[in-house]
């Protein structure tokens, strides 16, 4: 189990995303197009870096869902391979069941 610090700090981090996301597409659409005059664009860029960091999409890492694990992530299942393993075990995800050959 990762530590609660990191579980709440991803999920605080999603949540700023997901507030700011607009705003910060609008800005970022102004800041990259050539027919708005420079002093605009540079004023939308100062806005933009005026935003709270943890608001930008790049500063999320994916976790699992159940355990908050960073590492071996599968992103189709939003859980790590040692959660996917035991549910598997358990017979907790459908159609999938333990090999042997």
């Amino acid at each position: 189990m990762a530590k609660k610090s990191a579980i709440n700090r991803d999920q605080k981090r999603r949540k700023l995303a997901a507030q700011y996301a607009t705003k910060r597409a609008k800005l970022k659409a102004m800041t990259t197009d050539l027919k708005i005059p420079v002093e605009e664009r540079f004023n939308a860029q100062l806005k933009l870096s005026e935003l709270p960091r943890n608001s930008s999409k790049t500063r999320i890492h994916n976790r699992c869902e159940i355990t908050g694990r960073s590492k071996s992530y599968y992103r189709k299942l939003r859980m790590s391979r040692i959660a996917l393993r035991d549910f598997a075990s358990n017979g907790q995800i459908p159609g999938m069941v333990k090999s042997s050959w």
